[in-house]
């Protein structure tokens, strides 16, 4: 008998300035969906220019319901402004961070899609 597990993934793709504001919104749609185990939540950042430390809250939380839930929450597409202020949070050791959505999956030597990281 075979089994297999198929890979959930959520990806949540925010716009614009992630300020306070912008957060509350993040945190309204991120806790519309609870985490599950084996689940993969993805936050394209490609689309958010500007975040100040209130923007750092959803993503905080998100994170810690995540770990607690057994899902896997990653970041990609982070640009330059963003970037910055995870680095000088030191968040950026927090997160696991993919330079492009493609890179967070990779294919092994049979071509089945497998998880980088």
């Amino acid at each position: 008998m075979a089994f297999t597990q198929e890979l959930q993934v959520i990806l949540f793709k925010p716009q614009g300035i992630i300020d306070l504001q912008g957060g509350k919104a993040l945190s309204e749609q991120m806790t519309a969906i609870a985490p599950q185990p084996h689940q993969l939540w993805v936050i394209d950042l490609a689309e958010v220019n500007f975040m100040d430390s209130s923007g750092l809250v959803p993503l905080v939380k998100a994170l810690k319901a995540a770990r607690q839930s057994g899902c896997r929450l990653v970041l990609c597409n982070v640009q330059a402004p963003v970037r910055l202020i995870l680095e000088l949070t030191q968040l950026d050791t927090v997160f696991e961070i993919f330079q492009t959505y493609q890179d967070i999956f990779t294919t092994d030597k049979n071509n089945s899609l497998v998880l980088a990281g």
